[in-house]
């Protein structure tokens, strides 16, 4: 979410274009792990936009209970190299999405992270 409204970002373009030629084709989904990442991020004017854009329906807040965290946990301990690179909780909760919605496409600049995380059944994320 950060690419797609902070216009000094690299990919924005490519973010906001992809978005304009799917359209209401893509059904977006985020965390508020996530957003409260990309609020952390973002600035003044382009977090209002964000906040506001997902507040009108842009991207679904996916629905995570207490319990999930154990599994977000696991999956953040599975993934971290200590002294390397660490899984954060908004990733935790994106992978955990996906599992849970079935998704495998990931919008995300995190591709070195992403590319190293597998579903269940061992394959890779489609990364956009």
């Amino acid at each position: 979410m950060v690419a797609l409204f902070n216009p000094s970002e690299r990919a924005h373009a490519h973010y906001r274009h992809l978005l304009h030629e799917q359209g209401r084709s893509l059904q977006l989904y985020t965390t508020w792990p996530c957003l409260t990442k990309a609020a952390y991020l973002l600035h003044g004017r382009d977090r209002s936009l964000m906040l506001a854009w997902v507040g009108h329906g842009g991207a679904q807040v996916y629905p995570l209970d207490c319990q999930h965290l154990s599994d977000m946990a696991l999956l953040m301990q599975r993934y971290s190299e200590p002294g390397k690179t660490e899984m954060d909780l908004a990733n935790a909760s994106l992978y955990w999405v996906a599992v849970d919605g079935n998704v495998h496409t990931i919008l995300t600049l995190d591709v070195r992270d992403f590319s190293h995380y597998r579903l269940p059944d061992g394959r890779a994320f489609e990364l956009w």
